[in-house]
């Protein structure tokens, strides 16, 4: 059976049209932006489990991360997982954990109001990093990160740095569910 030149034209057209779309889909996951699904309650009550979020991949090709941001990253310990934290203290600070509050280079921590509010915990003995009374210094080309969820979060106080390479983007908003549509802060 031979198909109608029309319909054989129609075809391809449709074929190309899907392949162009697959491949625009892959570049645009891969390099600008991508969808993740929220776990655990680690950061809580930022996000929850379930939350679906964007996560721009673009961002930090042009800017450094800043103190307070929420980023997804390879975890140190197995580089197969994605994680996502608070970015607390950039190389060369100095931090630590005093009384419930975020110290960084001896001065308390105001901004931002979700650092501030949060109680921070270092007393778990599993803890390596951040002990009380512990000065940490983070190492050039490396972030310190905490969950918000200080309570029932496995950080940066628990095994140790995030490595610059290892970002990989600043998450943005939160997509689904709908109720809970908002821009991540």
């Amino acid at each position: 059976m031979k198909l109608n030149p029309k319909i054989k034209q129609n075809m391809r057209e449709w074929a190309e049209a899907i392949v162009i779309a697959f491949v625009l889909a892959m570049i645009i996951r891969t390099f600008v932006v991508q969808a993740f699904k929220i776990p655990t309650g680690s950061m809580r009550p930022t996000l929850i489990e379930g939350d679906r979020i964007f996560v721009n991949k673009f961002i930090y090709k042009f800017k450094e991360p800043n103190c307070g941001d929420v980023i997804v990253f390879r975890y140190p310990e197995n580089r197969k997982k994605d994680f996502i934290k608070r970015l607390i203290a950039k190389p060369g600070e100095k931090v630590e954990i005093r009384d419930g509050s975020i110290w960084i280079n001896n001065k308390l921590v105001q901004e931002p109001e979700q650092v501030r509010r949060i109680r921070y915990y270092n007393s778990d003995p599993n803890m390596i990093y951040c002990t009380p009374g512990n000065v940490l210094s983070v190492p050039e080309d490396s972030y310190f990160v905490l969950g918000d969820n200080s309570a029932s979060s496995r950080d940066s106080r628990y095994w140790g740095f995030v490595k610059r390479n290892d970002i990989l983007g600043k998450a943005m908003v939160i997509y689904w569910p709908l109720t809970r549509v908002r821009k991540i802060e």
